[in-house]
């Protein structure tokens, strides 16, 4: 199962800045489809903490978002149009930037990731 995410209103980083991310809820995994005035990686991991979804960096796991109330794990919950707070910290320097997310997709089929970003041992491979 995959959800594509939209976080917007991050008014203090870029009047019109967000981010579309894909979320593969069976490798745990995220991937970076569109943004404007975000500045994240490519890709990175899930972590779920305390019903709320982690969404980290690649290199060093350490969370560039947390999705407050998306529990992944909750499989019954999720709905398109579901809505909450988005805690933007990629910049470390700066104090917590709050903006949303909402659910724009949920995709049950099984499909190949266009750029195989997710392909275990072929991170940089496209197809």
């Amino acid at each position: 199962m995959r959800l594509t995410i939209h976080l917007h209103t991050f008014d203090r980083v870029h009047p019109m800045a967000f981010a579309i991310l894909w979320l593969d809820l069976d490798t745990r995994q995220w991937s970076r489809e569109g943004h404007l005035g975000l500045e994240l990686p490519e890709w990175g991991t899930l972590q779920m903490d305390c019903g709320n979804t982690l969404v980290c960096s690649p290199e060093d796991g350490a969370p560039v978002c947390v999705l407050e109330g998306l529990d992944l794990n909750d499989c019954n919950r999720r709905f398109e149009g579901e809505t909450g707070r988005a805690q933007w910290c990629a910049e470390r320097a700066r104090t917590l930037m709050t903006g949303h997310w909402h659910v724009q997709c949920i995709d049950n089929e099984q499909a190949q990731a266009e750029h195989r970003l997710f392909a275990a041992g072929d991170e940089s491979e496209s197809v």
